[in-house]
């Protein structure tokens, strides 16, 4: 065995020297690389009473490894997590991600990403639900306009979110529910559902795409709720003027009417608002001008429609009567 023993040291520099050749060899052919990724969907631990407001969405990292598992490795391999089990709330907690390969031969260069984070307490507060007052179409008047919820009367929606959101800086309450009747209300009763509620924060609208930006996402119990609306038609007046009606009988042949006068022109009527939107004009009773050649005036009773009163209740209306010079007038009846 002499020949095993013989220049050992020899022999073993050569094996080395093989094994670091074929090593060689094989990481020419497969050399170390590095990727960029963007992580994104991160994993939470986060405290019952604690939320993150506009939490971060995605990072980006330099991962490393052999370039044939490098070049397979893809974002949704990698996991990041926050790990919030021992903060406190404050507008600038400094917390690191950690991000770690579910790949195996795959490193994460930077496997701890410091952010700053805003953390405030979370709550849950009751908003009373309110309804603007809802526009009314023409000659109705809105009497009552009320939310419902579910269960609760008054209606009341609970938020679940920043504490910051919902309390000003010398705590007290600063949310605002509101749900806006859009179509104008024309009926003694109008029941509409499912109303989307606005929040409004110091009086302005709470934008509803910030809830989901918050760790956990924050929330309404009740989204849309019903309005209940009861009216009623207001009573108005207004001026309409007054039309004669052609007479039942025309005046005696040759003669013709020349001119007519009505005394008042116009009158004021007052009633239901819907009862008057559509009277522009009164039209007075017919008269009879049988035997009638000269002027002649007639006292008319003025007829207004059914629940509509006048201020004046005749009219006096002349007729002004003259001889047709293009017909023969008819002989005077004698005696």
């Amino acid at each position: 065995m002499s020949w095993v023993t013989d220049s050992w040291r020899l022999k073993l520099a050569a094996i080395g020297l093989a094994v670091l050749m074929l090593g060689a060899v094989a990481f020419a052919q497969n050399p170390p690389t590095f990727k960029t990724l963007t992580v994104s969907g991160f994993q939470w631990t986060i405290p019952t009473g604690l939320i993150v407001i506009n939490a971060p969405t995605k990072t980006t990292v330099r991962v490393t490894g052999l370039a044939d598992t490098i070049q397979t490795m893809t974002a949704d391999r990698l996991i990041g997590t926050f790990d919030l089990s021992k903060v406190s709330p404050g507008p600038a907690v400094k917390v690191n991600l950690a991000v770690t390969s579910q790949v195996g031969g795959v490193t994460v260069q930077t496997p701890s990403v410091p952010f700053v984070l805003n953390v405030d307490r979370r709550a849950t507060v009751p908003v009373t639900v309110q309804v603007r007052p809802p526009r009314a179409a023409a000659g109705w008047v809105v009497t009552k306009a009320e939310a419902k919820c579910p269960n609760t009367v008054p209606c009341v929606v609970h938020f679940d979110g920043p504490a910051g959101w919902e309390l000003d800086g010398n705590g007290k309450a600063n949310l605002s529910a509101f749900v806006d009747l859009n179509s104008p209300v024309a009926g003694e009763s109008l029941i509409v559902g499912n109303l989307p509620v606005t929040l409004e924060q110091n009086g302005r609208p709470l934008d509803p795409a910030t809830f989901a930006k918050t760790v956990p996402v924050s929330s309404l119990d009740v989204s849309g709720v019903e309005v209940q609306v009861t009216a009623k038609t207001a009573t108005t007046s207004k001026q309409v003027v007054l039309i004669d009606s052609p007479p039942s009988h025309g005046p005696p042949a040759g003669y013709r009417v020349v001119g007519i006068t009505i005394d008042p022109i116009a009158v004021v009527i007052s009633g239901k608002a819907d009862a008057l939107v559509k009277i522009t004009s009164i039209t007075l009773p017919a008269v009879d001008l049988t035997g009638h050649t000269s002027d002649v005036t007639f006292r008319l009773t003025i007829e207004y429609p059914p629940n509509v009163t006048g201020t004046v209740q005749t009219a006096r209306v002349t007729y002004s009567i003259a001889a047709n010079p293009n017909v023969q007038p008819s002989p005077t009846p004698s005696p």
